[in-house]
C-alpha cells in the first residue's frame, strides 16, 4: 500500500465548505483504480492533514496524473492559502 500524507492550511473561514468539497471530491476520486481511501483530519491546534492511501504507488501516479485529479488539484488550491506539502510513504507491515 502507497500513502501520502499531507499538510494543508485552508484560509479563514473556508473549513466548512473545504469539508463538503472534500467529500464530494472522495466520490470522484474512488472511481479511480487503486484508491483505497482519503480522509481530511485536523488537529486539537486547529491545523489540517490529508491521508491518502492507495494499493500502490504506481496507481497513485495514474490518479495524479488524471484529469479528474487535475480539475480537483485547483479546485482544491482556492481553500488554501499555500500548496499541499505531501510526503510518500509506503507499508512495510501491518
Amino acid at each position: 500500500m502507497y500513502v501520502v500524507v499531507a499538510d494543508i492550511k485552508l484560509k479563514d473561514g473556508v473549513e466548512s465548505d473545504f469539508k463538503t468539497w472534500f467529500s464530494k471530491s472522495n466520490e470522484i476520486l474512488s472511481k479511480l483504480d487503486g484508491f483505497t481511501s482519503r480522509r481530511l483530519l485536523k488537529a486539537e491546534n486547529g491545523s489540517h492533514r490529508i491521508i491518502v492511501e492507495h494499493q500502490s504507488k504506481k496507481t497513485f501516479i495514474k490518479m495524479h496524473e488524471s484529469e479528474e485529479h487535475s480539475k480537483l488539484h485547483v479546485e482544491a488550491q482556492t481553500y488554501m492559502t499555500d500548496p499541499p506539502l505531501p510526503r510518500f510513504y509506503e507499508v512495510i507491515a501491518k
